[in-house]
């Protein structure tokens, strides 16, 4: 595993989001009031750069000629195709079985950073070797 910088935690928390490239993989890092999640920016759906479409709230599941609002600020919605995902879980609204890739997160000192997995070996090489 490898750790990288990406945002200092006040100025994630001021701007709610950032977008950052990390070892050629782009990255979107958000701040969900006081929780701060990392995404793949690439939709399930696509190949769409998900993570710089709207966040909102939606409508929420209620009894008829009901209408209920929540999730407000933890609904992404995709750019291209208006697909929404929880931002807490990655997980779309429409089918829970459908996710975004998702990176772990540490914060340190007041700096935010993504943990992303080693590279793995091509097959029939030693890892570290070319």
């Amino acid at each position: 595993m490898s750790r990288h910088r990406v945002a200092g935690l006040d100025e994630l928390a001021e701007a709610g989001r950032k977008v950052v490239t990390v070892r050629g993989l782009e990255i979107g890092v958000f701040w969900l009031d006081g929780e701060v999640r990392a995404w793949r920016n690439v939709c399930p759906h696509a190949a769409a750069p998900v993570c710089l479409g709207t966040i909102s709230g939606t409508a929420l599941p209620s009894g008829v000629y009901e209408y209920s609002y929540g999730l407000e600020r933890r609904v992404l919605r995709c750019p291209w195709h208006g697909w929404e995902f929880d931002l807490l879980t990655g997980a779309s609204l429409a089918d829970p079985g459908v996710r975004l890739k998702g990176y772990d997160v540490e914060i340190e000192g007041g700096d935010v950073f993504v943990v992303l997995p080693n590279r793995a070996a091509r097959p029939g090489h030693a890892s570290g070797t070319r």
